[in-house]
C-alpha cells in the first residue's frame, strides 16, 4: 500500500516505516510542521517518499494516517479525496478529563486508533470505531553498562511543561542522585530548579548519541505525571536499564514487578533511586527484567503486525 502520513512523531514514525508498504510524507519549501518530510535524526528506510503538497493529486494513496486535527482538511485541499481514513492519537487527554471530546468523534469513516489502553479509556470518542494498537520499539541492543553512577531523564521542554512533566520533581531525585536530563530545550534547568549544576547536568543529543548516552547511566528515572506512554521509557528498557517511575497513565502497565519500581510516592522512589545507584548488580538483574518485559509487549514484530492488519480492514 502507499501511507500518507505527516512527520510529526520521530519516533514512533521510526517503528511505524519499518513495515513492508510505501510511506508518503509531505514536504514543503521551508520544511515547516506540515511538511517535514523524511528526517533527519532517524534512520528511515527507502520506502518513506517525500512528495511536496502540489503532486499529492497525483499519488495513488490507499491509506491516510492522521495524526492532527487540521490534517483532515490538508488531505481535502492537498488530494482533493478522501481515502479511507485512520487517526492515531498520540496522546492523553488534556482539558475536562475524562469528558474530554476527540477531535476524530464523529468524522464519517474514521477509525481511531490510541497508543495505549489508558487513552482510549479517558478520551470520549463518541460513536467513533475505536482501537488500541501499543507501541513498537526498534530494539537498540542491551546497551547497559551502568558504569556511572548518576540517573538518565529524558523530556522535552521540561521548563515550559512543568508539572507535566514532574520538573519540579527533579530536585528531590538529584538529592538521591546526581541527574543527567536529556531532551531539548534543557538547556539551563539546572539553575531554573536551584540544583548545583553537578546534580543536574543538561544534553541535547541526536538520536544516534542518546542510547549509548543513557545506557551508561546506572538507572532510567520518568517522573511524568500525565502523558502518554513516554517511548523513552520503553527505549530505556529495551536498552537492560532499570526504571523508577510515577504510577500514572500507562506505566503500571508497562512497567511490570521486576522491571523497576513503580510508585506515586516520593520517598519510595528516591529510596529506590539510591539503592540501584548503590548496588550495581542488583540494577542490572532489574534491568535485564525491564529489557525482557519491554521485548516481550513492545517489540516492532508484533507492532508491525498489529498495524498489518488494521491496514488492511481499513483499506478494504
Amino acid at each position: 500500500m502507499r501511507i500518507l502520513l505527516w512527520h510529526v512523531h520521530g519516533s514512533w514514525i521510526t517503528a511505524f516505516v519499518q513495515g513492508p508498504h510505501t510511506y508518503v510524507v509531505p514536504v514543503t519549501p521551508d520544511r515547516g510542521s506540515d511538511g517535514l518530510g523524511r528526517a533527519r535524526t532517524w534512520d528511515w528506510p527507502d520506502s518513506v517518499v517525500e512528495v511536496p503538497p502540489e503532486r499529492l493529486r497525483d499519488e495513488d494513496i490507499d491509506v491516510v494516517v492522521l495524526q492532527r486535527p487540521h490534517e483532515l482538511d490538508l488531505v481535502d485541499r492537498w488530494l482533493g479525496r478522501r481515502p479511507p481514513l485512520v487517526y492515531l492519537e498520540h496522546n492523553a487527554p488534556h482539558g475536562e478529563v475524562p469528558d474530554t471530546r476527540h477531535p476524530a468523534a464523529g468524522i464519517p469513516g474514521v477509525t481511531l486508533v490510541h497508543v495505549t489502553h489508558f487513552n482510549r479509556l479517558m478520551w470520549d470518542a463518541g460513536p467513533t470505531p475505536s482501537t488500541v494498537i501499543e507501541h513498537g520499539i526498534v530494539d537498540p541492543g542491551p546497551l547497559w553498562t551502568g558504569e556511572l553512577e548518576r540517573a538518565a531523564v529524558t523530556v522535552n521542554e521540561p521548563v515550559r511543561r512543568g508539572r507535566t512533566t514532574g520538573t519540579d520533581l527533579l530536585p528531590a531525585f538529584a538529592e538521591a542522585a546526581p541527574l543527567d536530563v536529556f531532551g531539548m530545550g534543557t538547556e539551563g534547568l539546572a539553575g531554573h530548579l536551584g540544583i548545583p549544576a553537578d546534580r543536574c547536568r543538561s544534553h541535547e543529543l541526536t538520536q544516534s548519541e542518546l542510547h549509548s548516552a543513557m545506557a551508561r547511566r546506572r538507572v532510567y528515572v520518568h517522573p511524568v505525571r500525565w502523558t502518554s506512554l513516554g517511548l523513552s521509557l520503553l527505549e530505556a528498557m529495551h536498552l537492560g536499564m532499570p526504571v523508577v517511575a510515577l504510577a500514572t497513565t500507562e506505566v503500571t502497565e508497562a512497567v511490570p514487578a521486576g522491571a523497576g519500581v513503580v510508585s506515586n510516592r516520593i520517598d519510595e522512589l528516591t529510596r529506590a533511586v539510591r539503592d540501584f545507584v548503590a548496588d550495581p548488580l542488583h540494577a542490572r538483574m532489574v534491568g535485564e527484567g525491564a529489557r525482557a518485559a519491554a521485548l516481550a509487549r513492545y517489540g516492532l514484530s508484533r507492532f508491525l503486525d498489529d498495524w498489518e492488519r488494521l491496514l488492511k480492514e481499513v483499506a478494504r
